[in-house]
């Protein structure tokens, strides 16, 4: 049984359990090339909060396409991270925000892997 935080030390919070959740049920082979992929494809909550701080600073939007909310990312950069009210939201929830996308990438890899 394989252990996330042995796996991959940066993790925290919600994204923790809910990897943790997924590789428990891994053999130790299939938990490291999970890892090794997911790892690549994750976004860090940080370089996710950096970018929302951009968007206060006149390039708005920018952390929604990075999160690959293109339409969103769209959206914000017209209307001013739509008044810099969105921005301000997104900078507060950027954890949030990051976990979800991560959560996807997450059950993208797990299908990919067939486990």
């Amino acid at each position: 049984m394989a252990n996330a935080i042995n796996l991959m030390p940066e993790l925290q919070g919600e994204e923790l359990i809910y990897i943790q959740a997924v590789v428990e049920k891994l053999d130790d082979e299939q938990a490291r090339n999970f890892i090794g992929i997911y790892r690549a494809r994750r976004k860090n909550p940080q370089e996710i909060l950096i970018f929302a701080l951009l968007g206060l600073l006149g390039i708005a939007g920018i952390q929604r396409f990075v999160l690959n909310q293109v339409g969103m990312g769209i959206l914000f950069f017209f209307t001013a991270g739509l008044c810099y009210i969105g921005t301000i939201i997104d900078v507060i929830n950027y954890q949030k925000m990051t976990f979800e996308y991560n959560q996807k990438i997450a059950d993208e890899v797990r299908l990919g892997m067939r486990i």
